[in-house]
C-alpha cells in the first residue's frame, strides 16, 4: 500500500531492492510494472551491494534524526533536506580527503 501510494506521484523510474521475499512478490512487481518503473534487484547473496547507501543512511540517522528528533513528516523533510545540503556541502568526508561530495564534483574528479 505504500509502494502504491509514494507512486502516485511517480518519484523514480528504476527501484532498487535486493531479493528478499516481499520485494520480489508477484503483487509488489505488478505495481511496479502498473506504474512503468523498471526494476532493479542487487545479486543474489550480495550483501556489500548497499554498503554505501547503508553507511549514508547511518550517518543520516546518528548525525541528524537521533539529534534533532523531528515529531512530524513535515519537520522531518526539513531537518533531512537540511542534513543532505550539510552533507553534500560542508560536511568534510575522511574517504574524500577532507572534501565534501560538491567539492569533488565541482574540481572534476
Amino acid at each position: 500500500e505504500i509502494l502504491k501510494r509514494s507512486l502516485i506521484h511517480k518519484c523514480c523510474d528504476v527501484f532498487n531492492t535486493d531479493q528478499g521475499v516481499q520485494f520480489t512478490s508477484k503483487d509488489f512487481i505488478q505495481v511496479l510494472l502498473d506504474h512503468g518503473v523498471k526494476i532493479s534487484m542487487n545479486g543474489k547473496g550480495r550483501a556489500l551491494d548497499n554498503v554505501f547507501v547503508e553507511r549514508l543512511w547511518r550517518s543520516v540517522k546518528y548525525e541528524c534524526i537521533y539529534l534533532k528528533k523531528p515529531e512530524t513528516v513535515d519537520e522531518a523533510r526539513e531537518v533531512i533536506s537540511e542534513y543532505f545540503d550539510f552533507y553534500n556541502h560542508r560536511r568534510p568526508h575522511q574517504g574524500l580527503g577532507g572534501l565534501s561530495p560538491a567539492d569533488i564534483y565541482l574540481a572534476g574528479f
